[in-house]
C-alpha cells in the first residue's frame, strides 16, 4: 500500500534517508535533520513531497519504504515533471513490489497532472537498481553528466 507521507512519518523518513546514504557509501554527506525535512515537506511552502510504502500483511501498518520528490520543469516540453530524489525500500522488504508501487504512484501523478517526465539518478555501480529500473522501461540518459556545486565552491561562486 502506498500513501502520502504525514508529519508523523518524518522520523521514519529521516532514518531511511540515512539508511540510503549508508547503502550509497555516503553517510557522512547526509546532514539533513528531521526539522529540515519537516519544513521541506510540510512547512508553509512545501518544496518536496513524499510517499510511504507500508506493509500491512500482519494487520499492523509497517513502514517499509519511501519516495521523496519535487517538481522540475522542461523548457523543451513546456510542462512540469517529477524529479525523484530518493526511492528506498528497506532490505528485508525488497522484492515485495513496494519500489514498483512507489514508482507507479509517481507515474500516476504524472499522468493525472499532465507531467511528461519522471526522472531520477542512480549510481553507476548500483546494478540491482539499474536492472529494476530497466525492467520498468526506464532508459538511461547517456551523454548527460550531472554537475553539482556544494559547500565552498557554491559559496565562492555565490559571493
Amino acid at each position: 500500500m502506498i500513501r502520502s507521507a504525514t508529519p508523523d512519518d518524518v522520523p521514519l523518513i529521516h532514518a531511511m534517508v540515512r539508511d540510503l546514504a549508508e547503502y550509497e557509501k555516503a553517510l557522512d554527506e547526509a546532514r539533513a535533520t528531521e526539522e529540515q525535512l519537516r519544513e521541506a515537506l510540510f512547512g508553509e511552502r512545501p518544496a518536496a513531497f513524499a510517499h510511504i510504502a507500508v506493509d500491512d500483511g500482519s494487520g499492523a501498518e509497517e513502514v517499509v519504504g519511501f519516495s521523496l520528490w519535487f517538481l522540475n520543469f522542461s523548457t523543451w516540453r513546456g510542462v512540469h515533471g517529477i524529479y525523484l530524489e530518493d526511492l528506498y525500500v528497506r532490505p528485508e522488504a525488497r522484492g515485495g513490489g513496494h519500489g514498483k508501487a512507489l514508482l507507479t504512484e509517481l507515474a500516476r501523478i504524472c499522468e493525472e497532472r499532465g507531467y511528461e517526465r519522471l526522472e531520477w539518478s542512480v549510481l553507476d555501480w548500483n546494478e540491482p537498481s539499474i536492472n529494476f529500473y530497466r525492467s520498468l522501461g526506464a532508459l538511461p540518459q547517456d551523454g548527460w553528466t550531472v554537475y553539482r556545486l556544494t559547500d565552498g565552491a557554491l559559496a565562492e561562486l555565490g559571493s
